[in-house]
């Protein structure tokens, strides 16, 4: 049995839940990164295309979906390069989002511009969800992504 302490590299992005919250963005073991959910903040922890809420904390339409899915990809993109990775690494994503159909409506161009590329070797499962972290958000993408030694 081997009782080394497993090597972890981590890596964040500098907003104020990794502390609240006290987690951390992305870890690489070995040759494989996994990424937290991303969404679809800006360096400062804003959301970016927040969706307009109802009285009761609830999406009222889901037209921000394309541009908080593109947001979510450039964040992943940051923390990828923290380990000398980019998108061509990845090779499983999982998309979880509060409207499926809204999400399949826009996924298709958003990832295709994202990974340059028309099929993109990726796996990659969309699962819809009652609920995510923010009432303004709509989407939150996971990533995981092998990097050769």
């Amino acid at each position: 049995m081997n009782t080394s302490p497993l090597q972890k590299q981590t890596a964040n992005l500098g907003v104020a839940w990794e502390n609240l919250y006290g987690y951390t963005q992305a870890v690489k073991v070995k040759d494989t990164i996994y990424i937290s959910g991303q969404l679809s903040h800006d360096q400062q922890g804003n959301l970016v295309a927040p969706a307009p809420v109802d009285e009761h904390g609830k999406p009222r339409n889901f037209d921000m979906m394309a541009e908080q899915m593109r947001q979510t990809y450039a964040n992943a993109v940051g923390l990828l390069a923290q380990f000398g990775a980019t998108l061509d690494n990845v090779v499983e994503e999982t998309l979880y989002v509060l409207d499926v159909d809204a999400a399949f409506a826009v996924a298709g161009d958003v990832r295709k511009a994202a990974y340059g590329s028309a099929q993109p070797g990726v796996a990659s499962n969309l699962i819809g969800v009652s609920r995510l972290a923010f009432p303004e958000q709509l989407i939150e993408i996971t990533f995981r992504a092998i990097v050769p030694d």
